[in-house]
């Protein structure tokens, strides 16, 4: 199952998340638990888990194959991009194991 992991630098965190399921739980199967972690299921076999840590949303993506993983991610971003426009946030993936810090966009 292929997996990516992007962590966005933000003092926002958890408004994005709430944002992100509620727009996205109108088409597809999104839930908010109670410790502010975000979960998205998309039809094409993706899923993201969204976590706020401070400073940081960190997002993981997982899928049952290439082609689900990319729209997934597609997907996330572009939402989240829009939403937090006056940011001008970063969404960089990457493969789960690969050193984040070895490419930081800021």
């Amino acid at each position: 199952m292929p997996t990516t992991t992007a962590t966005v630098r933000t003092d926002r965190p958890e408004r994005y998340i709430k944002q992100l399921v509620s727009h996205m739980g109108r088409k597809i199967p999104a839930e908010l638990a109670t410790d502010g972690t975000g979960t998205l299921r998309f039809p094409t076999g993706g899923r993201v888990t969204l976590t706020p840590t401070d400073g940081a949303l960190i997002l993981l993506a997982d899928a049952t194959d290439a082609a689900g993983l990319a729209a997934a991610e597609d997907v996330v971003a572009r939402h989240l991009i829009r939403f937090a426009a006056h940011e001008q946030l970063t969404v960089t993936w990457r493969p789960v194991g690969v050193d984040a810090d070895a490419e930081d966009p800021r």
